[in-house]
């Protein structure tokens, strides 16, 4: 599910905000999970470093909240095939969903409600 902003330059700020979030999270993932497969330890450590990097980067929660559960999905779940197979197409389901909500604000924007052009709160 793809939440979008009103408009589309609030949109497009998020989105790549949430997207180098999944790449961080998916690259985290792919390396740790190559290397140390499912291990909830190593997940923790991999969280905490993404913390710190994206506190580093001064990104906002957003961009974190993105990389634990690329992260999360990449390293914990069950898989058949190698880790950085499941992080690339983790980070391709996430950009496809974001190109495809750009898309959508883009060609339906949000029209103004009525209460929205006179001023005056909804109820």
């Amino acid at each position: 599910m793809v939440v979008m902003q009103s408009t589309l330059g609030a949109s497009v700020s998020v989105s790549l905000l949430r997207l180098i979030g999944t790449a961080l999270g998916a690259a985290a993932g792919g390396l740790l999970g190559f290397y140390f497969g499912a291990n909830a330890y190593v997940f923790g450590a991999g969280a905490l470093f993404l913390g710190i990097v994206i506190s580093a980067m001064r990104s906002d929660r957003s961009a974190f909240r993105f990389a634990g559960i690329a992260l999360a999905i990449v390293m914990l779940v069950v898989r058949t095939q190698s880790a950085w197979i499941v992080a690339l197409h983790r980070f391709l389901e996430v950009s496809l969903g974001i190109i495809i909500g750009l898309l959508i604000t883009l060609i339906w924007p949000e029209r103004p409600t009525a209460a929205a052009a006179t001023g005056s709160p909804q109820t």
